[in-house]
């Protein structure tokens, strides 16, 4: 989620035209990880939201920070429109992964008080 939350910054960038080669190339590697940190995410089995086709749409429509400068403000808000409802896509899976450990811990410390007391 962390490389997801740097995304606005270079909206902010584009959108005031104040990036260099160097924020392009940064763009261009915080789209790789993006990708591939998805690609884990997704091959653990345990997220059907924010879907696959939605953040390769989104990455896709952003090929580079001088194609995203290009955009209207109304094309960089549906942008920003887009990234939000990931982003909180990603909270809510982190929630559910939250609660599924809470419960797998609970469940082991339960686990663990009958053991020790049916060894008695």
């Amino acid at each position: 989620m962390e490389s997801w939350r740097q995304i606005t910054h270079f909206i902010g960038l584009a959108r005031g035209k104040r990036f260099d080669a160097a924020d392009e190339d940064q763009f261009l590697e915080l789209k790789g990880v993006i990708v591939q940190e998805l690609e884990m995410i997704l091959a653990s089995g345990v997220c059907s939201s924010p879907t696959k086709d939605d953040i390769h749409a989104m990455m896709n429509n952003v090929p580079s920070l001088r194609s995203l400068s290009q955009l209207s403000e109304g094309a960089l808000r549906n942008l920003e429109h887009q990234w939000h409802l990931i982003y909180i896509g990603w909270h809510a899976l982190l929630g559910r992964l939250k609660v599924k450990h809470r419960t797998f811990e609970s469940l082991q410390s339960k686990s663990g008080f009958l053991r020790r007391w049916s060894s008695r």
